[in-house]
């Protein structure tokens, strides 16, 4: 893979300034659950660099975008030193991690590894992004990771979240040497493929993903309406450049995102606006 030897190099360098014995604290969450091989897949992975704390959602929390809980109050279940289930959502998950549930403050936020793409439209929904952006918020370096599998191949449970974990591995020790640019934090989707298919990295932009949604009406056994939001299966715009089209061509796709949604090419225009209240 391209820079992987960059990567092992600076993470060294950067070691050689702490003290001997060092090792960097990471907060690993998802939005699947806490039995997600993903997670657990990319927890394994990081405890080979540093020091892993998993905070997890006691079940699937898919699509719950950053919504967090007020109207009641939370459990956590700690299933052993270092693995806390939390029965919220993702951005509980993180809260818990970053506001004194753990006793020592996390260097690094990583959310997946997500079953399934977070690309384009995708990431206003993704639970597993929202932790991402909550780690952020709360002043951590934060990523969130993702295995982009075909739609062929969305029923098959056996996923190998290898690549992807091994590539969670390194990243993180980048981050951990480097930092990330002020205000942003990463969207990361990987390539259902070996790592030897890997056709390398591409830094990103959203690409444009066309839903087909439909309200479905149903009525069951007693005679009660009921509803499914469903469809077909969304479609892209092809265009150079975008997540997208990076996983077309088996690149591992990273998207810089951040907290500011402003569209600054609009307010001149909304300022031309006879909107005076006199």
């Amino acid at each position: 893979m391209p820079k992987s030897a960059t990567v092992q190099n600076t993470i060294g360098e950067k070691s050689a300034e702490r003290p001997q014995g060092y090792r960097p604290c990471i907060l690993v969450t998802n939005d699947d659950g806490i039995h997600s091989p993903g997670l657990h897949a990319l927890a394994d992975e990081l405890r080979t660099v540093a020091d892993v704390f998993i905070i997890a959602p006691d079940r699937e929390q898919s699509a719950v975008s950053h919504s967090f809980t007020m109207t009641r109050p939370l459990r956590a279940t700690r299933m052993n030193e270092t693995t806390t289930i939390i029965d919220g959502t993702p951005a509980d998950c993180v809260m818990f991690g970053t506001k004194g549930f753990l006793e020592r403050l996390p260097e690094l936020l990583m959310a997946g590894i997500n079953r399934g793409a977070n690309l384009g439209h995708d990431t206003i929904y993704s639970g597993t992004v929202a932790a991402a952006h909550e780690g952020h918020l709360s002043g951590l370096p934060s990523v969130a990771i993702s295995l982009v599998a075909p739609e062929t191949e969305q029923g098959n449970q056996e996923f190998d979240f290898r690549a992807a974990a091994r590539f969670g591995r390194l990243l993180a020790c980048e981050i951990l040497s480097r930092g990330l640019p002020p205000g942003v934090f990463l969207n990361v989707n990987v390539p259902h493929v070996p790592w030897e298919k890997l056709r390398g990295v591409a830094i990103t932009r959203l690409g444009e993903r066309r839903y087909h949604d439909k309200l479905i009406k149903r009525t069951d056994p007693m005679g009660q309406e009921y509803y499914w939001i469903g469809g077909d299966a969304p479609t892209w715009v092809k265009a150079e450049g975008t997540d997208f089209h990076a996983l077309e061509e088996n690149k591992i796709s990273i998207t810089p995102l951040g907290q500011d949604m402003t569209q600054f090419h609009a307010i001149p225009e909304l300022d031309r606006w006879e909107l005076s209240l006199k």
